[in-house]
């Protein structure tokens, strides 16, 4: 009950600053034009709104386990695929982030599966999607030690992602055209960093330097 009160008193403190006279909603109350769609993970510490300091209105974000992108066919579970559908085509955002995150329970599942619900074995068969790159974390990493193929997988399913969303047609259509930008974010829990894909160099770069790092640069 506690955690409810907690909730409600929330909820007021929302309503106040986003509800009040001339708030946020005047212009949200007529539909969204958010600019980003953003494919994160259901983990409660990562939350992207939260993360970027992002109003109501800015982000259109779909989340699930570990923050994967089936590929384009008839099968693919059409839950995620039909949110990203409505983002690009009827949203028309201008840049999608997989938002991926360290110490990744799903992650964990893909690289020990163990089935949690004696009756189901949702998690095990959604992480399927990901079966390549555990595949290849666990052929070219096989003398690492099991924490560095854990994060390794981490930052590789984000790329996996990355290529399964340009089996949209459309999708892919539209970032061909310069109408839509793709990238992948890593969140360091263990160091409160950020980082980035870069095409370029072919490897994730801190966007954001853990905040001891930020401070002694900026007193630099």
């Amino acid at each position: 009950m506690q955690d409810i009160e907690k909730f409600v008193r929330g909820f007021c403190r929302f309503q106040e600053q986003y509800l009040s006279e001339q708030g946020i909603f005047d212009s949200l109350r007529e539909g969204q034009r958010p600019g980003t769609l953003v494919i994160g993970c259901c983990d409660s510490r990562v939350d992207p709104a939260l993360l970027t300091g992002s109003d109501p209105g800015e982000l259109f974000v779909v989340r699930n386990i570990a923050n994967l992108v089936p590929p384009c066919r008839a099968d693919a579970p059409p839950g995620v695929s039909s949110a990203i559908e409505f983002a690009v085509c009827g949203l028309e955002v201008a840049r999608v982030i997989v938002l991926g995150h360290a110490q990744c329970g799903g992650i964990r599942a893909l690289m020990a599966p163990r089935r949690l619900a004696p009756e189901t074995n949702f998690v095990e068969r959604w992480m399927r999607i990901a079966e390549p790159v555990r595949q290849s974390v666990m052929r070219e990493l096989e003398h690492k030690s099991s924490n560095e193929r854990h994060k390794a997988c981490e930052l590789a399913s984000i790329l996996h992602s990355l290529d399964n969303l340009m089996t949209y047609p459309w999708l892919k259509r539209r970032v061909e055209e310069g109408k839509l930008m793709l990238h992948g974010w890593y969140f360091d829990i263990e160091t409160g960093a950020l980082l980035a894909y870069s095409p370029r160099k072919q490897e994730f770069l801190p966007l954001v330097c853990p905040l001891e790092k930020r401070i002694l640069v900026e007193a630099a």
